[in-house]
């Protein structure tokens, strides 16, 4: 990540470290912030509508779709219980025995990578009484075994090909009835995009690299799959409905704003180009500012990270941004590639998640500690920047206003392409395509 010499968080924000119109919505404040009866059938009406409209006559959505707990429950269903969620990076599960825990789909799930190389995506509710076999209590998001191992009364789960997730020991169970070769963990669809690790619920759910074949030619080049880890951040329970946040990364119309001081210097929001895609991606190009300067550190030296190799001028002279419904932004840059995600925790709260990608022949480099110590503090104050505005949003459609009567911004197509996502997931209207 190309950085500019950033200070440090802000405070007051914790650190990953520590037009009128008829309508069945009318936007009349209710008198709390749920879905009242007959409510949920009027918001997906209004859904409806607003996804039929074209971009130039795009408005934003009733503010109850970002406060009300029915329509919340609706999306944990059909999209986070259904559709493909991004979980993280390929070489998060590099050698055989690794594993990576997430809770992004809203239940407890375990990616691991067997002998073959083969990943699998696998419940971590033990079959037994219930308990997560990786507490977060005592376990770490990753590492490597042999086995899973339920903490609780150690059953033990093999992790081994076409039998990963099956019952490998059950001690003192002899005396019971107990059929243990029917006895294993759930499993869950999971593909590999590009190196991210996509998982999906729903056994039935179309393949997904169908859906995103508009982005293969502006993601590609990059090689995601063969960058590694530099580091993840994340802020847990920031006080925002997760597609205020979700909305706020796929826009850089508010760089002009929120990063006045920051990355409107080194990215001109105004000099962005949105490409016009359709279905469940989107993407876009800034340049560099001409007069950016190259930050240096203490030394002298540039504090400029090892380039992706086989990069051409457009990816080389400024940011790519690429976007997959319903929650992960991609920020492709000449030396990274930084994939952030937010995770529902309520209607009015999720969970922001930062990880950043290199070549793996920057970590070898004289330098490399600085330049990600660099980077961090880039996105923690990018992300301060960020939360003032989710949260102030957040709170501007806690007062259930009336519509907002405004449009959206050429720059914010993104938004209204995620309107039509929406629509097509939570009220079966039209469909989300390639």
């Amino acid at each position: 990540m190309l950085h500019d010499g950033l200070t440090s968080p802000r405070d007051g924000v914790s650190s990953p470290h520590d037009s009128p119109h008829t309508s069945p919505y009318d936007g009349r404040p209710s008198p709390h912030h749920g879905s009242p009866h007959g409510a949920l059938p009027a918001l997906l009406g209004e859904l409806a509508r607003l996804a039929e409209l074209p971009l130039e006559r795009g408005e934003t959505l009733p503010a109850r779709v970002y406060t009300s707990e029915d329509f919340h429950e609706l999306e944990k269903d059909r999209i986070f219980g259904s559709d493909w969620i991004c979980v993280g990076h390929v070489s998060q599960v590099a050698a055989p025995g690794d594993y990576l825990r997430t809770d992004d789909l809203g239940r407890p799930l375990v990616i691991t990578r067997d002998e073959n190389g083969d990943l699998h995506a696998l419940s971590r509710v033990c079959r037994h009484r219930f308990m997560d076999v990786l507490p977060p209590e005592t376990t770490p998001d990753q590492g490597s075994l042999k086995r899973l191992t339920c903490p609780y009364h150690t059953w033990t789960y093999r992790l081994n090909g076409e039998f990963a997730g099956q019952l490998a020991g059950a001690p003192l169970m002899n005396k019971v009835e107990f059929d243990r070769a029917a006895c294993r963990l759930p499993r869950y669809r999971l593909e590999v995009w590009h190196g991210l690790l996509m998982v999906s619920a729903d056994p039935d759910a179309a393949p997904l690299a169908p859906q995103l074949s508009a982005l293969e030619a502006t993601v590609a080049p990059y090689g995601i799959e063969d960058l590694d880890v530099g580091f993840t951040a994340r802020w847990d329970g920031v006080p925002a409905n997760w597609k205020v946040a979700f909305e706020n990364g796929s826009e850089n119309y508010h760089h002009m704003g929120s990063h006045a001081d920051t990355l409107e210097r080194i990215l001109p929001g105004k000099d962005t180009v949105v490409d016009e895609c359709e279905g469940r991606g989107f993407s876009m190009h800034t340049p560099f500012a001409p007069d950016m300067e190259i930050p240096q550190g203490p030394d002298g030296m540039d504090l400029v990270g090892t380039l992706i190799p086989g990069l051409g001028m457009r990816q080389l002279s400024g940011m790519t941004v690429a976007g997959v419904f319903p929650n992960m932004v991609m920020a492709l840059m000449p030396d990274s590639v930084a994939f952030a995600r937010w995770i529902p925790r309520g209607p009015g709260a999720h969970d922001a998640v930062f990880t950043v990608l290199v070549p793996a022949e920057a970590k070898q480099r004289p330098g490399y500690d600085a330049y990600v110590e660099a980077s961090r503090q880039q996105i923690e104050v990018i992300q301060a920047e960020d939360v003032v505005a989710v949260r102030g949003v957040q709170r501007g459609l806690a007062t259930d206003p009336a519509p907002s009567g405004g449009r959206f911004s050429h720059l914010e197509r993104p938004l209204w392409q995620f309107q039509r996502y929406l629509a097509e997931r939570l009220a079966g209207v039209g469909a989300v395509t390639s």
